[in-house]
């Protein structure tokens, strides 16, 4: 396949870009430089906060395009160029529908920290590996300030345990399984894909020209915007369904190997 016009590569974080002990491989730093070296931007697309994909990716923190909280957030040099906050009303629904279910944790997710209640603190060690900047509030209700995203915690599967009792909001907001664990909760327009489409809008970029990797529900719609979207190996069936290519698990360099590929034939992508 020729990967010659491609000028932009999008990666989503947890089961792609990240193993599954949360780290990136530092042969993703070498292959950054070379991607830098052939005028091909990086950007980073992820359900987590911005703080917290900051963290994974501090060594070139200050050069690349975070999309935070599954699109409800872009930063750029630390400049905010996308904020779609979640709609009136949505908060308070989704936390008195969840108010019995001692099992579901909700995280209300601002710009700045995340929100959690105090009343698991098995969930708030799980919580610290997605979101680095947080507090904890007694009752989430108190929370007045702006939200971009409900993100919702299930230890055993968010696709049994959440998305049925949440489903029927989507005729108001996106809901999403954006995980194993996990249900985000947000503004129709707060995805992945409507923010990768600003950004290819402002960079004029096109579908011959970006590549996209995913793994999971989230990760479908901008997966959509490019025609060399990649599946990893771990993937969810409904991602591997849509993709254009595939390449291995997350834990055997998936993104990595592609990207060798997509530098193999680019003058200065010696690595």
């Amino acid at each position: 396949m020729d990967f010659s016009k491609i000028k932009m590569v999008v990666s989503d974080m947890d089961g792609t870009l990240l193993n599954s002990k949360h780290e990136v491989n530092p042969s993703f730093f070498e292959l950054y430089n070379a991607l830098k070296e052939n005028n091909i931007q990086f950007v980073a697309a992820s359900g987590r906060q911005y703080h917290s994909i900051l963290e994974k990716l501090r060594p070139i923190k200050d050069e690349i395009i975070f999309i935070a909280e599954n699109g409800g957030f872009v930063m750029h040099k630390g400049q905010e160029m996308l904020s779609t906050p979640l709609l009136n009303g949505a908060k308070e629904t989704v936390l008195q529908l969840l108010e019995a279910q001692k099992d579901i944790h909700p995280v209300l997710c601002a710009k700045d920290k995340a929100h959690i209640s105090g009343r698991s603190s098995a969930f708030k060690e799980k919580l610290e590996e997605y979101y680095s900047s947080y507090s904890v509030w007694e009752d989430l209700n108190d929370h007045t300030g702006e939200i971009i995203k409900i993100a919702l915690y299930h230890f055993e599967s968010s696709e049994k345990h959440i998305y049925p009792l949440v489903e029927h909001l989507e005729d108001t907001c996106k809901v999403k399984i954006s995980g194993e664990n996990w249900v985000d909760i947000s503004s129709p327009l707060a995805h992945k894909g409507h923010a990768l489409q600003q950004i290819m809008d402002d960079q004029q970029i096109s579908a011959d020209e970006i590549m996209v990797f995913g793994d999971y529900n989230n990760d479908l719609e901008m997966m959509a915007l490019s025609n060399y979207s990649v599946a990893m190996d771990n993937a969810h069936p409904n991602v591997k369904k849509i993709a254009k290519l595939m390449t291995s698990h997350n834990d055997d360099r998936g993104v990595e190997r592609i990207l060798e590929q997509v530098l193999s034939k680019r003058s200065g992508g010696a690595l």
